[in-house]
């Protein structure tokens, strides 16, 4: 579906020292980019016993990198000066240090699941406003024509008390309101706080997607 992006994230895939049979080889491919994702996903389970998929999968999403190893924006592989994107890499490069410590997630649970995959292509007219609003920790608007809002809700898994601002690199041809702007969690309040980014298409962008970001940052 053109409103979930994918991949998630990107991790360690080549050229990784495997073991086969009695021996050892060199492999690469997401064979073993798989296995680097189900060990960090095993470290956060094992450090947050009570947060669900969906929050483990926000952390790693919402925390990997876009810079590599010599300090620069990751190239996109097989072509040349090219930087990669989110279809290249997802959120970015996983990172578990950060993983463990996400300070906001985003949560869903199994009827939302269920909801979603009640959308069948016959439903799918009826499912798009649904599917846009689904509590991933992206968002992608297909063929943005008017004013689309929707809406996200955020967990809060770091201090108690803290405030977030947003930062906002809108794509392109695109303009992007995030309200609130500021979300606060205080002793004995709510952990959770929705907000609603409203997209406005300055004009209409042909032959593809344009990228932005939002970004949460805390004070500290």
């Amino acid at each position: 579906m053109l409103n979930i992006p994918a991949p998630d994230v990107a991790a360690p895939g080549v050229s990784i020292l495997a073991a086969k049979g009695n021996t050892y080889v060199f492999m690469s491919g997401t064979s073993m980019a798989c296995p680097h994702v189900s060990a960090v996903v095993a470290l956060l389970k094992s450090a947050h016993p009570d947060w669900s998929p969906a929050m483990i999968k926000s952390a790693i999403i919402t925390t990997a990198s876009v810079i590599d190893h010599f300090g620069v924006l990751i190239q996109a592989e097989g072509v040349p000066r090219k930087l990669a994107d989110p279809f290249d890499f997802g959120g970015g490069h996983i990172d578990p240090d950060k993983a463990v410590d996400p300070g906001l997630v985003y949560d869903m649970n199994a009827r939302d699941y269920n909801k979603f995959l009640n959308c069948t292509d016959e439903l799918l007219d009826n499912c798009k406003s649904y599917i846009s609003n689904l509590n991933l920790p992206s968002i992608a608007m297909p063929d943005l024509k008017d004013n689309i809002t929707v809406r996200r809700t955020v967990m809060n898994v770091g201090p108690v008390e803290a405030t977030y601002r947003v930062t906002v690199e809108a794509p392109t041809g695109v303009i992007v309101t995030v309200e609130p702007s500021m979300i606060s969690f205080t002793r004995g309040g709510s952990k959770s706080m929705m907000f609603t980014v409203m997209f406005t298409s300055r004009k209409r962008v042909q032959g593809g997607y344009t990228i932005g970001s939002l970004t949460w940052s805390d004070e500290n």
